[in-house]
């Protein structure tokens, strides 16, 4: 099949990829080495909403002014080798919200962007002992 990616560790199709991205159970953004967004995953239950004007802006436009300082932080961080990670958990609407930023670099270990990762943890901070069974009654 001509429309396969050769990856690291295997070959998916644009479609196949598409379709994981869109089954995690996290909101997922890429924002190049530029600070350009490229990317947000489109879910029906999305954390924090985006629309498709967001492709090709500055990351910085894309925040609440009050936040920019702390988005050039991390990308600051990131681009110059001192960060790899950075994260944040907030309370909104009822919800524990974890968000989680990782640097993006390839082989020879340059910066390549930055991906934004966000959950709602609330159900997965409850949990307690453990479940060694499928339990779907």
């Amino acid at each position: 099949m001509s429309d396969l990616l050769n990856l690291k560790t295997g070959r998916l199709t644009l479609e196949q990829i598409d379709l994981m991205l869109r089954a995690l159970p996290v909101d997922v953004s890429f924002v190049d080495e530029n600070d350009t967004v490229l990317y947000y995953s489109e879910k029906k239950d999305r954390i924090f909403t985006r629309v498709p004007g967001v492709i090709g802006r500055k990351v910085q436009n894309c925040h609440p002014v009050k936040s920019v300082n702390i988005v050039e932080r991390i990308l600051e961080a990131f681009r110059a080798g001192k960060k790899d990670t950075a994260e944040f958990w907030i309370q909104l609407a009822g919800r524990f919200i974890h968000i989680r930023y990782f640097a993006v670099r390839d082989e020879q270990g340059r910066y390549r962007g930055c991906l934004e990762v966000s959950q709602d943890v609330t159900e997965i901070r409850q949990l307690e002992g453990q479940r060694r069974l499928l339990d779907w009654d």
